[in-house]
């Protein structure tokens, strides 16, 4: 079984720390001088379930297990809040994050944002620096390409960590300030034997244990030379970074948006695309376990994986879902989904069980307890997972739906083919809240805020109250 695993001592002036051209403007500062403070409301401000951190929304879908769940009381209804979006410098591709009384937002104009949520007063503005254009890079769909995988927040630290595309071709893990949007930190984060420029960050980062991981995939179109990567970032400043190759003769990116998911046992899971293979099987199409360290120590494949391989149908069109009780759900772009043991995923055919959900996943899902809500092509389908099975408890049909997050008892998502947020009823399905958008992106999804829901929607950062 071939497996790549590469510790990379990083080679003074290629690797290590280095001085690029930021720009900063600041209206105010907010908070104190480490951690996130602020205002929170009730419904943010205690312990909450399924690892969203308390009083924060500081990483993909609230969790290091990305489930997308905040419990709160019911929503009984929901207005547009700060008089209508807020505009912004680029296209928003990443989720927006909460610290505090703050929400952060990063565009492909490689500029994060600080938005005060009382009142939506931009609090500080910090560019890194030019973002590749279109032209500059052998495919892709994304224009400029800046920053594209969701940021994420160190609470204790009051740290803000994403990573931006800069001209003539690098991807670099800036640390920022919450408080003042200034450079804390900046390092080199392409793994020593990826060319970056066909290289895509997409996927959101995990932070765990004091490392930041960064999933890699390729442009749209598959141009080039590229594989999935994960990169490890301690974000105590060591010039060492860990890195591990999905093991494919080209291609196998690891792009679904949600990333990285971190089992309750420290392991993480990821799903990749397709790779070239159609003979010996070598990791494409897989969902793959690794250690801390990126030690690679299991994996999963469909029986059919030749045949995904040739018609470039990625299972990892989704990111894995891990369940309360261990155990993984996959889906790709063929909709079937595999129900898989958290302990042994199994190798190829290792499947607990797997049936035909939807025409094809897409995005990240969240989880109430054990059901899951799945984004696909032609809806939204919330399913109840037992230990051996799982089957549909309603679909709501007819629309591509973004990634989901759930607020109470309504469940949130994009309806990316008429750009409207649209909200159903947790236990039914039913549709109870629309609002148009304008224009979005693939694949997007919702964030929270002390009461309110957030959306960032092209160019434009969304504010609704939930009451």
């Amino acid at each position: 079984m071939a497996v790549v695993v590469v510790l990379v001592v990083i080679l003074a002036g290629v690797l290590s720390y280095v001085l690029l051209s930021t720009t900063s403007t600041h209206a105010a500062t907010t908070g104190s001088p480490s951690g996130c403070t602020g205002s929170l409301s009730p419904s943010l401000d205690a312990p909450q379930a399924g690892n969203l951190t308390a009083g924060n929304w500081t990483t993909y879908h609230g969790g290091t297990s990305r489930n997308g769940f905040l419990p709160m009381a019911d929503v009984t209804s929901v207005d547009q809040r700060w008089g209508g979006p807020i505009g912004l410098d680029g296209q928003v591709y990443a989720e927006p994050l909460t610290c505090g009384n703050a929400i952060f937002v990063a565009t492909e104009e490689n500029s994060v944002y600080a938005v005060n949520a009382s009142n939506g007063n931009v609090l500080w503005k910090t560019n890194l620096g030019a973002p590749m254009p279109l032209s500059a890079l052998p495919c892709g769909d994304i224009d400029p390409s800046g920053i594209t995988g969701t940021p994420v927040i160190d609470q204790a630290t009051g740290t803000l960590y994403v990573v931006a595309f800069l001209q003539p071709g690098q991807h670099v893990l800036f640390g920022l300030s919450v408080h003042n949007g200034s450079v804390l930190s900046r390092v080199v984060a392409d793994a020593a034997a990826a060319n970056p420029l066909v290289e895509q960050q997409r996927g959101a980062l995990l932070l765990d244990n004091g490392v930041v991981y960064i999933p890699y995939g390729g442009h749209w179109g598959d141009c080039g030379q590229y594989h999935g990567w994960v990169v490890g970032a301690p974000t105590n400043g060591s010039a060492s970074l860990l890195s591990y190759q999905v093991p494919t003769g080209r291609e196998g990116g690891i792009w679904g948006t949600a990333g990285i998911a971190l089992g309750s046992n420290g392991d993480l899971y990821v799903a990749t695309g397709n790779s070239e293979a159609t003979t010996t099987f070598d990791f494409g199409d897989a969902v793959i376990e690794l250690s801390p360290a990126l030690t690679e120590l299991g994996y999963f494949a469909p029986t059919n994986w030749a045949a995904l391989n040739s018609g470039d149908v990625d299972l990892g069109s989704v990111a894995p879902t891990v369940l309360p009780n261990g155990d993984v759900f996959q889906i790709g772009k063929e909709g079937i989904g595999y129900l898989l043991s958290g302990t042994n995923l199994g190798g190829v055919a290792g499947q607990l069980y797997n049936a035909s959900v939807c025409d094809g996943g897409y995005g990240g899902t969240a989880t109430v307890g054990q059901s899951i809500l799945v984004p696909c092509d032609d809806g939204l389908i919330r399913l109840a997972v037992g230990a051996t099975n799982f089957t549909p408890m309603w679909q709501a049909l007819g629309f591509f739906s973004g990634s989901p997050i759930v607020t109470g008892n309504v469940v949130w998502a994009v309806n990316v083919t008429s750009a409207v947020l649209v909200g159903f009823n947790l236990t039914t399905g039913a549709p109870v809240f629309s609002f148009p958008l304008g224009s979005v992106d693939h694949f997007i999804s919702p964030g929270v805020a002390p009461g309110m829901l957030l959306v960032g929607a092209g160019n434009q950062l969304y504010s609704f109250a939930l009451d």
